[in-house]
């Protein structure tokens, strides 16, 4: 099937790109619940994958309401008001969703799953009151699978948009497009979206164009319609295919060893992989002590980060360190 989306002069003049973490959350969420072995996400997913069972996320709200396939509530997704808001900022956007709308986009999702799970009856039968709790499991999940993996998602990310605006200042809209996705093509006034099982008319889908990178969206792009919001086109970020490959840290390391001595480098290099005090301590032969006191170096230079995991608590490099350690000599 095919839809278009009409473009007026003013709906281009309102085209613009955003970074959106509520757009890499459902997406991943989806691989996650699929237990397929993706081939560019498997490694991410090995590590993510048993860290849900602690807390419970793969039988809580989110489980019911992000389900393997199909129609996940648009809700979940406001209209990013900015080139790049924080998931605080998304969440509180979903926190103060109407509940007619929670209620309408439930509808929806019962009729096309069969039924609404037992916390998504909870949730429709008191919006306002269960927001709170959904947006809480978020957090819980974005610190367990996400917030670790951010800096080198969001320089995926970073980098799509770049490309993307410079296609566009130096070919037109029309080329931008018709790169975008195979797809999607661009005609004339129309934007032409194949697989697209809904109708997309201008008249009821809102004023301009999102146009969201996603690094867990795909094979195909996905498109939100929630008028009088702009609709969003979330598609596979350019990139995405190197987002896990692994770093080797060859020569360089003696080199930035004499910046930061030895057992902050090797450390940064370990942290390729996020990991808790212990994890690094068994890997580097580091005492414990002595990780730990590194890492907390390494957290008030912010080259490192530190993010909940149940009892435990998991290490990552900063977008700080990502530069840093590029910057080493080949």
């Amino acid at each position: 099937m095919r839809a278009e989306l009409a473009f007026s002069v003013r709906d281009l003049a309102q085209m613009r790109f955003a970074v959106s973490p509520m757009w890499e959350v459902g997406p991943s969420l989806r691989l996650l619940w699929s237990g397929a072995a993706h081939p560019v996400h498997r490694w991410w997913a090995e590590q993510v994958g048993p860290r849900l069972t602690g807390p419970g996320l793969d039988r809580g709200w989110l489980a019911d309401l992000v389900p393997p396939s199909g129609y996940v509530p648009d809700f979940l997704n406001p209209a990013p008001a900015g080139p790049a808001p924080t998931l605080a900022e998304e969440l509180a956007r979903v926190r103060a969703t109407p509940p007619d709308r929670v209620r309408r986009d439930l509808d929806r999702l019962g009729r096309e799953q069969g039924g609404l799970g037992p916390r998504a009856q909870t949730l429709y039968a008191e919006p306002q009151a269960r927001l709170a709790r959904v947006t809480e499991e978020i957090e819980t999940y974005w610190e367990l699978a996400l917030a670790p993996y951010w800096a080198r998602i969001r320089a995926v990310l970073d980098a799509d948009v770049f490309h993307r605006a410079r296609q566009a200042a130096e070919h037109g809209a029309g080329h931008l497009f018709n790169d975008l996705h195979p797809s999607v093509s661009w005609d004339e006034d129309a934007l032409r979206l194949d697989r697209r099982s809904r109708p997309v008319p201008r008249e009821v889908a809102g004023a301009g164009l999102l146009l969201i990178p996603s690094v867990f969206t795909g094979p195909v792009p996905f498109t939100l319609l929630a008028p009088p919001e702009p609709p969003q086109l979330a598609y596979p970020a350019r990139g995405t295919g190197a987002l896990w490959e692994r770093d080797h840290p060859g020569t360089g390391t003696a080199a930035l060893a004499a910046v930061l001595g030895r057992s902050r480098a090797l450390l940064l290099t370990e942290l390729e992989t996020p990991a808790s005090t212990t994890e690094l301590a068994r890997r580097t032969g580091l005492s414990r002590a002595g990780v730990s006191q590194n890492l907390t170096a390494l957290r008030d230079a912010g080259l490192a980060s530190a993010h909940r995991a149940g009892r435990s608590v998991l290490y990552a490099r900063t977008s700080a360190a990502e530069a840093v350690l590029r910057a080493r000599p080949a």
